[in-house]
C-alpha cells in the first residue's frame, strides 16, 4: 500500500455519482447523491456533477446512434444494390412472379 493520501469521500461520492449517470447504472447514483448533502456539499456543486454526468451520457449515446445510423446505412446500400441487381436479371420476365403453389400476385 501507498502513502500516498485517499481522495476525500466527497470526492470519491462525486466521482460514483457522475459515473453512475454517465452509465445509466439502475441505481443512479442516489446513494452518492444522499452522502454528498450528508456531506454538505452545495447544491450547486452536485447540479454541476449532475449535468456534466449527463452531458458525457448523452453525447456518448448520440455518437453510438450515429456510428450506428451510418453503419446500418451501408448495410442498406449493400441490400439495395443486391436488390437491383436481381430485379436487372428480372427484367426481362414478367413483374410479378407466381407463388408457390402457381397462384398469381398480380
Amino acid at each position: 500500500m501507498t502513502d500516498e493520501p485517499q481522495l476525500h469521500s466527497s470526492i470519491v461520492a462525486m466521482i460514483s455519482l457522475a459515473s453512475g449517470i454517465a452509465s445509466r447504472h439502475p441505481d443512479m447514483g442516489l446513494c452518492q447523491l444522499e452522502r454528498l448533502r450528508h456531506a454538505g456539499v452545495p447544491e450547486h456543486q452536485i447540479n454541476a456533477v449532475i449535468e456534466i454526468a449527463r452531458h458525457i451520457r448523452d453525447e456518448a449515446s448520440e455518437k453510438l446512434d450515429h456510428a450506428f445510423d451510418e453503419q446500418s446505412d451501408k448495410v442498406n446500400l449493400k441490400l439495395e444494390s443486391k436488390v437491383q441487381s436481381q430485379f436487372k436479371v428480372a427484367e426481362n420476365q414478367s413483374c410479378c412472379s407466381p407463388t408457390r403453389s402457381g397462384q398469381s400476385c398480380c
